[in-house]
């Protein structure tokens, strides 16, 4: 029965994605606990070792009548017993449901709108809602949880190939380092485009630039970033500096695919990255108080800034674009057009000798 739905599931994903949904195809992986604990009278803790984004399938359980149980789901441990109210985003949330004697049934976490409503990035309807958790708390079970009544239906990229990159060193911590990092990435593909994490299930352009290069250190396939791309070549995002960035995430493609049929097609939305509405006469980018309060990002959130004092040629704002210029004149240039490559260099040569900057 399982084996059909995951086959249903993974079927379905891929039909939606040749429709035209922005994402890669995604699939549910059944995974069995690494251990389950008995913590009180009926109560199991089980843990399935690390984070992944998913729900569960629990029982059958065989008795007379059907049973209700409460199942906590967790990233947080405390005191040997899931967190119930863990620090900052942590993740926990808890479900009542009902038993079935003859089958097992999918257990999901109640409905959070804000990760199961637009503008989110949706996963399948039909998988139930997700939630990132590692322990799993069933209280009230009747008898003995067996490691094959429960399984976590975790959803990753299903293109992902875990040992397409491998990692090993005389430092036992830094392996478990790239371990955390590598897995990270595998993790948090789950909606088959770059998002950031459970926060708002969003991709923004520059978070969507660094999975990238780090997805790559794992899986060189293309797929997952060239959906995030054209996710958010659709729906942009509003900070001044994440525009150019959709110009290093298509120059990092090309650096790891070569692929110029690609870069060839998106090369004209490219160019509208390149934030010309806002270059002044030193063909440097302009800010304007509006731009300064609700554009203009420097980092985040604004009490990291630093003390950054922010005028109307904001540093942080045309370093990137200074950026974008030249990764576009490369770009212009493996395409044939050296004329509109020959105008990115210049434009850039002409705004770096109004502030000293080197080439």
């Amino acid at each position: 029965m399982r084996k059909w739905f995951l086959i249903a599931a993974v079927f379905g994903v891929m039909l939606g994605s040749a429709a035209g949904q922005e994402a890669a195809p995604v699939h549910l992986v059944e995974q069995a606990p690494e251990a389950i604990r008995k913590i009180a009278p009926g109560v199991f803790l089980v843990d399935f070792g690390r984070v992944a984004f998913g729900n569960l399938s629990l029982g059958p359980v065989h008795l007379a009548a059907s049973e209700t149980v409460t199942v906590r789901f967790g990233e947080a441990l405390k005191d040997g017993r899931v967190d119930t109210h863990p620090p900052g985003s942590v993740r926990y949330s808890e479900v009542k449901v009902r038993l079935d004697r003859a089958a097992a049934v999918i257990v999901a976490p109640p409905v959070n709108a804000r990760n199961t409503t637009a503008p989110a990035v949706l996963t399948p309807a039909s998988w139930g809602v997700l939630t990132p958790f590692r322990w799993v708390e069933v209280e009230g079970w009747p008898a003995e949880l067996d490691a094959d009544q429960i399984r976590r239906r975790a959803a990753f990229d299903s293109t992902w190939v875990d040992d397409a990159a491998t990692f090993h060193s005389s430092d036992p911590m830094l392996d478990k380092v790239w371990d955390l990092c590598h897995y990270s990435i595998k993790a948090t593909t789950f909606a088959g485009v770059f998002v950031d994490g459970d926060r708002e299930r969003l991709a923004y352009e520059a978070d969507a630039y660094l999975s990238q290069l780090s997805y790559y250190a794992g899986d060189a396939d293309p797929q997952i970033s060239r959906a995030t791309f054209d996710r958010l070549m659709k729906f942009p995002t509003w900070p001044s500096e994440w525009a150019p960035h959709m110009i290093f995430m298509a120059y990092a493609d090309w650096m790891q695919a070569g692929d110029t049929g690609w870069l060839a097609a998106h090369y004209e939305g490219l160019k509208t990255k390149l934030l010309d509405e806002r270059i002044g006469p030193d063909g440097l980018i302009m800010s304007t108080p509006e731009l300064i309060r609700h554009g203009d990002n420097v980092d985040w959130p604004m009490n990291e800034r630093d003390g950054y004092v922010f005028t109307s040629v904001n540093t942080v704002v045309n370093a990137f674009h200074l950026r974008a210029l030249q990764e576009m004149s490369e770009l212009a240039e493996a395409l044939g057009k050296k004329q509109e490559a020959a105008e990115f260099r210049e434009q850039d040569r002409f705004a770096r000798i109004r502030v000293w900057v080197p080439a």
